[in-house]
């Protein structure tokens, strides 16, 4: 992570999504890509998936486990992680097929240069991908003022 640019804000604001899952028992999993090279999912991060896939394939779609880590009849899948150029592109681009809504969260992915990032984002959206921020999905999952989580919810956001 200390390479990827703005990686502070990058994982706050994935820190913000999995809290914000975990309130509202939305189902939290987790790839690492070769962490015995790069390392396992940064400590802010770590305690908040169910289950975690490591894999080498780019694309978690295409990693032998993958299909049994996603929960039974899971539609949505909201994408956040490194390299957005890399692996959250390429797990992007295997979900669609799938037929899976996928929402890419821009302020929770990242990458070294932010031109491979940007460029990442727009084709992710040209093939279909929702293309959203970290505040838009938890006022999705809300839904409404009156949730009985807004409250604790909505002080992820200050």
């Amino acid at each position: 992570m200390p390479a990827i640019h703005d990686s502070e804000v990058v994982v706050a604001r994935a820190v913000r999504l999995a809290e914000a899952a975990r309130l509202l028992e939305v189902p939290i999993r987790a790839t690492e890509q070769y962490p015995v090279g790069l390392g396992p999912t940064v400590p802010p991060l770590a305690a908040y998936p169910q289950a975690v896939l490591t894999k080498t394939t780019f694309s978690a779609t295409a990693a032998p486990g993958f299909d049994e880590l996603l929960p039974a009849g899971v539609s949505q899948i909201v994408v956040a992680g490194c390299e957005a150029h890399v692996c959250v592109l390429q797990t992007v681009l295997g979900l669609l097929p799938r037929g899976h809504r996928v929402l890419l969260v821009t302020d929770a992915v990242g990458s070294r240069d932010p031109d491979d990032r940007a460029a990442a984002i727009a084709r992710a959206g040209r093939h279909g991908a929702e293309i959203v921020t970290s505040e838009m999905v938890l006022f999705e999952w809300l839904r409404d003022a009156q949730h009985p989580k807004f409250r604790e919810v909505q002080k992820l956001l200050k």
